[in-house]
Parts: C-alpha cells; structure tokens; sequence
C-alpha cells in the first residue's frame, strides 16, 4: 500500500507539473504569434492610413491589440504612445527588439518595464521612418494559467482519490492471497506435507501459488519413499542376527539394530556417547578411525560379551560418522580351535604307531628270511609309513604355529646369514636333483627381525618345492632386495626355472593341501602343507608372502620381513 501512495503521488505531482508547463508554453508561443501578426498589421496601418494622426493610430491598435503600442522614428525618438506621454519617454533605439526592427526584422524580447515596472513581451516591426512595437503584459498569463491550476488541481486529486480507492481493494485483495500462500508455507514448514493450495489464477502469484502447490506434492511423495526405505532398511537390519550400531562425526549414537539390543546389558540410549553403552578400546578405536579416515576398518572384539568374541567392521558414512557391524565368531572360534585341538591330538597319537610300523618295516626288510615278494611290500608300507609321518609332523607345525602356540624368539639377522644357511643345507640336495642352487651377486647387506630358525624352515618349504617342481631348470637362484638403509621391508626370493605355474592356481599356492599336479605331488612324497607352514610363519613375523610365475619361465616365491632398526651411534 505504501508503495501504491508513492507511485500514484509521484504520478499525480507530475502531471501536474508537466501539464501546466506544456500548457504555459504553448500559450506564450500563441500569444507571441498572435503579437507579431497584429505588429505587422500595426505596422501597415502607419504607412497606410493618412487619415488619422499616428496618435490616434497608435491608441486605435493598442487598445484593438489588448497591448500597449508604441513608434519610434529611425533615431530612437518615441513619436506616440497608447500609454504614456511621448514627450517624456526615453529614447528606444537601444532596445533589443527596436535593434531588430530599425535593421528590418522583426524583434522580440521579454523583459520587465522602465516605465511600469511589470514584466512585457516586446514584438517590434519595421516601418518606412522608424518602427512600430506592441507590448503585452506577461501578469495576463498568470491570470489567463490561474483556471487551468485549479482545474487541474482538483483533476489530480479526484484521480489521486480514485486510484487510492483501487489501490487499497488491490493491496487487499494481493495481501490475502500472499497470506494464503505463506499460511500453507508454515504448514508445509512445520511438517504438514498434506497442505495444499488451490489457485485458479494465471498471474504470477497465481503461478507462485501452483509451483509450491506441486513442490509439496513432489515432496510428500518424496518423504513417503523416503519412510518405505527406512522401514525396509530397520526391518533388514534387525532382522539380521548381527549386531549393528551408527554413531555420528562426534560419536554419538544415531541408531542400533534388536541385535545390538539384546547384546548390551542396557539398551543404547539416541544421541548418548557411544562410550555410555560400550566399553571396549578396540571396538571404539575402530568406529573411531573409520570415521576420522573415511575409511573401513576391523577389529577383534572380546570384552563386550564375556566370553564372546566378536569380528567388528567399521565403515564411514556419507554426512560423517560410522556403522559398525559386530559378527559373532565365538562358535567359530570354538571350532576352529576344536579343528586345531583334534588335529594335533591324532597327529600326536598317530606319531608312536606310525613309529613303530616304520621301526619293524625296517626290521624285517633287514631280515634275510623274506623273499623279493615279501620286500616290495614291506617297501611300500615304509614309504607310506614315512609319508604319514611326515604329514602328522607337518600339521603338528601348522597347528602350532596357526594357533599361535609356537613362540618364535625374534632376534636382529643378517640377510646375507639367512639366504648362507639355505644354501649350505640344500646344496647336496640340490645336487642330488642335478640342480644348481646359488645366491645371487647383488644381494645388499642388512640385518632384518626374524627367527633365524624360523626363516630356515620357511627357505627349506620353497627350495624343497622348487626342487621337486622345477628341476627341468637346472638352476635355482636364492636373493633378497630393499635391505639397504631406509626400506621399509626387505623381500627375500627363491627363483627357479622350470615349466611355470598356470596363472588361475597362483591365488591358492598357500592353502593347505592344495596341489597344482595332484598325482605328481604324491609320487614325490609331499604332504601339501609346506607352502601352508611357510606362509603361516610369514605372517607371525608380520610379513608377506606370495608367488609370481610364467609358463615355460619359471616362477618365483617371495616373501617379506621387517628390517632391524641400526643401533644409535
């Protein structure tokens, strides 16, 4: 509305103004116009009419002019005057429009005068022995403009009055719908998505009206999906039998599943620190790194549950924070080390019975009393009995060393001590094989973090299953790389050059009993546990193992330990 008064006031001002300057304007111009056409009749009436005296003509055309009329003579000397005695006037010759006239043209000017002291317009024109000039008083005007102000005052302020009258029914009419429009906006605002608006109209609140009508649409439809994927997501989640907590950038909780629920002796409470609920440094380390490197990370949990043990894996969310998964692994756990106990235990057992068949095979092949017949298979049932000794050994080291039962006694060792000992022990049999076993020139000294034992057993594994696998190569070659100064591992390598190994076994090399040529792994008499063994012991000194091979160019087995710190100076 205030707006409305501004325009409408600076409208109506303005008019006001413009008109009545037009209007003035154009009577000034009539009104000269009018003054120099009844100049030059005034001026052809003294050279015409010898009749009357220039007196008489000069007070004929004044009073018939509604003007004062005035002659001069060519040197200024005013001859008659319709309002004043010429004897006692002043010379005119240097009036501006006495200066036109005298020089033949017809001069103008508006000026106030000497005589009466009101503002004229001057029109003179030439004639034959001076000039003639009618002056009109300007004050006429301002008379002649009075009606028209007041006409036009009063036009302004009924129009003023009127576009007021429209104003205000438009300002209320707009002001309704606006509130309508910002009443469904509140609603919609304090959560009421079924609000909506209806508007017939196809102006531009009209068109304000139907986009927010059809957003709210879009969003109510919007939110209901939004609610069917939550319910489906907590219907999911709690149906799962492990264990699920979200918490947020500052760790508290948003979210548990009924299995996180009936995990914890109290229910976690929204928004308490996560800390409140669950105690275990591991647990809360996890969640912790997961949301500050937006990264997953995992856990092994035992404290939460006594006497459970839980696998934790903590993923970071999207708007910060993390979800933690908790699997219970304590039945699993129980197996596994059921599988290891019942494992060890036959393998103990099997020792002294498979010692005392290889003890009395022995005998009796030493025996003169059997014959060819009888030792054949006396051989057989020693070379079994023996393989069975060997698989029992074997997974007695698994066992030990899987489970974590077997203590290495970590020390700082030379590499080149490491790879010396390998070759002193397995030349012969390398030589047995036809096979060159050699060190290989570049190796860097350093000193790395290992059993040498250990290592030992792990060298003996790989060149063992390169002799037996690769000896077609004629040549195996033992190294280590990166033991120089400020590695951060040192990756020792047994390389030979036989057939190679086809590419989709490579991945399984490591788990137990798992042969590449199954019937050529037991003609050789390998029990499939060495590269199992050698991995193990890789990965409690906390290092790496792996294969690399190509057909017909042989393969390579790496693995890694940790090189020793030097001693400070």
């Amino acid at each position: 509305m205030v707006v409305f008064l501004l325009v409408i006031g600076v409208t109506a001002i303005t008019l006001q103004l413009t008109v009545r300057g037009v209007w003035e304007r154009t009577l000034h111009e009539q009104i000269e116009r009018n003054l120099k056409e009844k100049a030059l009749m005034f001026a052809y009436r003294v050279e015409a009419d010898r009749q009357h005296s220039l007196a008489d003509i000069t007070a004929q055309e004044g009073q018939a002019a509604g003007a004062r009329a005035t002659v001069i003579d060519p040197t200024g000397k005013v001859l008659a005057d319709s309002e004043a005695d010429a004897g006692s006037m002043e010379n005119h010759a240097h009036r501006r429009e006495f200066v036109s006239a005298l020089a033949g043209k017809i001069g103008v000017d508006e000026r106030k005068s000497h005589t009466l002291g009101i503002p004229f317009l001057y029109v003179a024109a030439p004639v034959s022995g001076g000039a003639v000039r009618l002056a009109y008083p300007l004050p006429e005007i301002e008379i002649t403009n009075r009606p028209l102000g007041v006409a036009l005052f009063w036009g302004s302020l009924s129009a003023f009055v009127f576009a007021m009258m429209v104003a205000g029914f438009t300002s209320h009419y707009v002001g309704r719908r606006l509130h309508r429009i910002v009443t469904f906006a509140e609603r919609v605002a304090g959560g009421d998505l079924t609000a909506r608006i209806a508007s017939a109209s196809t102006d531009e609140i009209g068109q304000v009206a139907a986009a927010l009508d059809k957003t709210a649409r879009r969003v109510e439809e919007s939110y209901a999906r939004v609610q069917t994927s939550q319910r489906e997501l907590e219907t999911l989640l709690n149906s799962m039998q492990d264990a699920v907590i979200a918490v947020d950038a500052e760790g508290r909780v948003q979210w548990a599943n009924r299995g996180m629920n009936r995990l914890l002796l109290h229910v976690p409470r929204l928004n308490a620190p996560l800390i409140d609920s669950v105690r275990d440094p591991d647990f809360l380390a996890a969640i912790q790194e997961a949301a500050r490197d937006q990264a997953v990370r995992s856990a092994r949990s035992n404290t939460i549950v006594s006497g459970r043990t839980f696998d934790v894996t903590a993923a970071p969310m999207p708007g910060g924070g993390a979800v933690a998964v908790l699997r219970d692994l304590t039945e699993t756990a129980r197996m596994e080390k059921s599988r290891r106990d019942f494992i060890a235990n036959v393998s103990h057992e099997l020792r002294t019975p498979l010692t005392s068949i290889q003890g009395y095979t022995e005998t009796l092949l030493d025996s003169p009393l059997a014959d060819n017949h009888v030792r054949e298979f006396l051989e057989i049932i020693r070379k079994n009995s023996a393989r069975m000794s060997r698989l029992t050994e074997d997974l007695l080291t698994l066992t030990r060393v899987e489970s974590g039962e077997q203590r290495f006694a970590i020390q700082r060792v030379g590499t080149e001590e490491l790879l010396q000992d390998a070759l002193e022990s397995f030349q012969e049999v390398a030589r047995s094989y036809g096979v060159e076993l050699a060190i290989e020139n570049s190796v860097p000294a350093g000193q790395v973090n290992a059993d040498r034992e250990a290592v030992h057993q792990i060298f003996s594994n790989l060149i063992e299953n390169a002799l037996k696998y690769a000896a077609s190569g004629k040549k195996v070659i033992l190294g280590a790389r990166g033991a120089e100064r400020g590695a951060e591992v040192v990756e020792f390598y047994v390389r030979d050059f036989g057939p190679g190994i086809f590419s989709e076994h490579l991945p399984r090399l490591f788990e137990r009993f798992y042969r590449v040529d199954k019937a050529r792994s037991r003609e050789s008499g390998g029990t499939g546990l060495g590269l199992a063994i050698a991995k193990h012991i890789v990965l409690a000194h906390g290092g790496t193992i792996c294969a690399e091979s190509e057909l017909n160019h042989g393969s390579t087995f790496l693995f890694t330990l940790t090189p020793a710190v030097p001693d400070s100076a």
